[in-house]
This record gives structure tokens, sequence and C-alpha cells, in this order.
């Protein structure tokens, strides 16, 4: 509830500001200050623009204003969906504790997330030389410094979200799990890979990583609720697809990513300056993603656990 004053005030201000903006004397600036807090910054500017002509952004320090905006929006959303679902939907499937009917809250938030989140990643995908994962256009014509404003949008809106998720768990907002440690793990190297791929002109890739971890996070969570209502038949075929597509997505597409950073990266990048282009760049990129991989790694190791002991249980 504290979140939606936040919010409302600045766009109450922009507003204001747009409404009052042609009574201004022309000698002072016209442009609203809110406006990086609501609205993508830093476009640019093309010679023969025109109506039809898409708009493209690069990076820019205003960039961190949207995401701190929008940490605030997801804490609302988070909050809105956690008690709609948890309370009330929780109540319908007969979970009498308050608890458990948070964690239903907790996955309902993470599902309607992730697969809001994994669907744009498919479609901003599609619109890429690198559909489907054909990892050699990462480096083709490096660096790709412009960016339409789908794909901006989508990625400070993600960093946004890992953002607000990792305060969640740093300020103990829920219940710690027993893989505590390694979900603070995962976050941070989460934002390491987000800030240095933004940075770095990588977004082709960070885009690619996120589609790849949030196609099987929907599942995930679904399974969750469904275990949660004790859907148990409909559960089993949801789990074992999710199954297939973590091992597909989170491993061997990640395993691909990896491959493409460490053997296409020489071949396919373009020479140009040493400000474009730092020594550090391949490390950077190889060094986060197998942190990444040895987290998933770790998880895939529980979620066979969990397989062999379900199926030792029915035998």
């Amino acid at each position: 509830a504290a979140a939606l004053p936040v919010l409302l005030a600045p766009a109450a201000v922009y507003f204001a500001w747009e409404l009052f903006l042609p009574l201004l004397p022309t000698e002072l600036p016209h442009t609203n200050p809110l406006a990086p807090l609501l609205f993508l910054s830093h476009p640019v500017l093309h010679p023969n623009f025109s109506s039809s002509t898409p708009a493209t952004y690069t990076r820019g320090p205003r960039d961190a204003l949207f995401v701190a905006y929008h940490v605030v929006t997801f804490s609302l959303l988070r909050q809105v969906i956690t008690t709609a679902a948890g309370e009330r939907i929780g109540r319908r499937v007969g979970l009498a504790r308050a608890g458990k009917r948070a964690r239903f809250g907790e996955q309902a938030y993470a599902f309607l997330y992730f697969l809001v989140f994994g669907a744009w990643g498919v479609r901003i995908m599609s619109q890429l030389p690198t559909w489907w994962y054909r990892t050699d256009y990462f480096w083709i014509d490096y660096p790709h410094t412009a960016m339409n404003a789908e794909l901006k949008a989508y990625y400070l809106l993600q960093t946004a979200y890992w953002v607000q998720q990792l305060l969640v768990l740093v300020l103990g907002l829920e219940k710690p799990r027993k893989d505590y440690a390694e979900l603070v793990a995962h976050h941070v190297v989460t934002l390491w890979l987000v800030g240095m791929s933004y940075m770095m002109h990588l977004t082709r890739v960070g885009s690619a990583v996120y589609t790849s971890m949030d196609v099987p996070d929907s599942l995930l969570a679904l399974s969750k609720l469904l275990n949660y209502a004790q859907y148990n038949r409909t559960n089993n075929l949801v789990f074992a697809t999710f199954i297939a597509s973590w091992t597909y997505f989170r491993h061997y597409l990640n395993l691909a990513l990896l491959w493409s950073i460490w053997f296409d990266y020489d071949g396919l990048i373009p020479p140009a300056p040493a400000a474009q282009i730092s020594p550090s760049l391949r490390w950077g990129a190889f060094g986060a993603l197998c942190m990444l991989q040895a987290l998933n790694l770790f998880w895939y190791y529980l979620i066979i656990r969990v397989v062999v002991r379900y199926v030792g249980f029915l035998s």
C-alpha cells in the first residue's frame, strides 16, 4: 500500500508539469524533469527521422531513474497479486494455514511474471537476427549500441524486477527457503550479468539469457501452485514438462551461449576502438554465465533428486 503514493506522486507532478508547460517563458527549458521516471530516455536522433521511423535508444545515466521507479511498481504488483492470490484463491483451494497461503501468493506472482516476460522475451527475440538462438549474431556487427523501444523497456523492467526481488530476500520480506544462500547468489549474479551486458552493449546476449531462464521458471511456479492446490495429476504433467524445459533452456541453450562466447567471439567480432570493446568483455560474460550455470546445476541436482524419490515412492 505504501508503494502506491510513491508511484502516483511523480505521475501527478509529471502531468501537472505538462499541463502548465505551454505557459512557461520560452527562455526556460521545456523538458519535463519527471519524464525519465515514467518513460524511456536517451533516444537516438536520426538525421532523416520521420513518423514512420521506428524509435531507437541507447543506454545512459537516466535509465537508472526508470529502473528505480519501476522497482516500486513491482513492489506494488507483488503486494497486490500475493494478497489477492494468497488470501482469496488460496482459501478457495483449501489452504487453511496462513503460511501456505502466503507461499501460494508468492508463486502466483512468480508465475504471472515469468509467463508474461517469458512470452515477451520470445517475441523480442523473434524480431532480432538472433532468433532462435542463432549465436553468431550475438557478435556480428558488434557493438549493438542501438535498441528498439521494446527491447530497452524489456531490459530495464527485468532489471527493476530483479533488484526488487533481491531487496525482498535481503530485507526478509519472504520466509527464507532452504536454498536462501543460493537464491541470493543467483540474484546477485543475475544483476551482475544484466548490468555488464547492458553497459557492454550485449543486450542480444542478455535477452537470450533472460528468455532461457523465464520460460522454465513459469512452469516451475505453475507446478508449485498445482502442488499447493493438490491437483496431482495435472501437476505430474506440468512437472514433467518443466524438467524437459529446464534441461533444454537452462542447460542446453546456456551451454550453447557459453560456447559462443568462448569460441565465436574472436572470429566474428569486428575490430573496434578499445573504448567500445573492453579486453575483459569475454571474461566478464563467460564468468557470469558460468556462475549462473553452476547454480542451475545445483538446482538441477535437487530436481532430479525429487524425481528419484517420487519414482521410488511409486515403486
